[in-house]
């Protein structure tokens, strides 16, 4: 059984996390691209961290600048089994106040131009996103907010929209109408990147605003995001951190096949293959390409 590694990725406020050990960046390259900054290496107890800021650090880059396959294909060369992104979202419901963090268990995808796939001509693959979210690792999440006493809400659907502009009331009037719960700009194609790499993920949603639908609320602006990141960066550190603390030293199979989304999946023959993207695929998809 493989060893687990965590990934993060996520803000500024997630680099140095509580109980981190033996922290150092590293560049990783990609062929795909270039990976949003270099990523930090770590520990917290036993258990390897490697972590990646989504946006660079500064945040440099908007949603629709970031390279996702290099992203991903990075963490998956550093030797991530489990990913955790940890994104600001807008609310779509009353319920969801905020403030509060929102374990999502779907995504509706609304971005337009984002190269949502490793795979293409000379070699294609089509996995499943029936269920995007790995369920164990939600569930270590949600235990992990229990045990630090962190309200957290268990599903949801994150209505991934392109940006970087924010939403007009009709589209967010619209999205609600979809059943969407929250709203934000980063975890798509990255949540299919993930599965594509056979790499376990999972959503920790922190709602900052009610996007702009709420008729008794001013409509989302950068500065409230801030504030709300601002004050809710320590439940994240604490989330984060328990969640690795308590994680098991080997890579645990996921219950619906998200470490093994590849097996079935490549469509194109060996020999009608285009070596230059096989090469490309290595860490990606090395494991099943190479059976043939």
């Amino acid at each position: 059984m493989a060893r687990a590694v965590l990934g993060i990725i996520g803000g500024s406020g997630l680099y140095d996390l509580p109980g981190l050990a033996d922290a150092e960046w590293r560049t990783v390259a990609s062929p795909f691209g270039t990976p949003s900054d270099q990523l930090r290496f770590g520990r917290i107890g036993e258990t390897p961290i490697v972590f990646l800021p989504r946006h660079g650090r500064g945040h440099r880059m908007s949603p629709s600048d970031i390279d996702y396959r290099a992203n991903i294909d990075a963490l998956k060369r550093a030797g991530v089994t489990d990913l955790v992104s940890v994104s600001a979202v807008g609310s779509l419901r009353e319920d969801l106040a905020p403030g509060s963090l929102v374990l999502v268990d779907q995504f509706i995808d609304r971005t337009v131009g984002r190269a949502s796939s490793f795979f293409g001509a000379g070699c294609v693959a089509h996995v499943s996103m029936a269920h995007p979210i790995a369920p164990r690792l939600a569930d270590r999440l949600a235990a992990a907010a229990e045990a630090e006493d962190i309200p957290v809400t268990r599903g949801g659907t994150y209505l991934v929209m392109e940006g970087p502009q924010f939403s007009s009331r009709a589209e967010s009037e619209l999205y609600r109408s979809w059943g969407a719960a929250v709203i934000g700009m980063t975890n798509m194609p990255e949540a299919k990147l993930a599965r594509e790499a056979e790499i376990a993920y999972a959503t920790v949603a922190m709602v900052t605003d009610y996007d702009c639908w709420h008729p008794d609320r001013d409509a989302v602006t950068v500065d409230q995001v801030v504030a709300v990141m601002g004050a809710n960066r320590g439940k994240a550190q604490r989330l984060i951190a328990r969640l690795a603390a308590d994680f098991p030293a080997e890579h645990e199979p996921c219950p619906i096949g998200s470490d093994r989304a590849l097996e079935h999946a490549v469509m194109t023959a060996p020999a009608a293959r285009d070596a230059a993207l096989v090469e490309k695929l290595e860490a990606v998809a090395g494991r099943v390409l190479r059976q043939g």
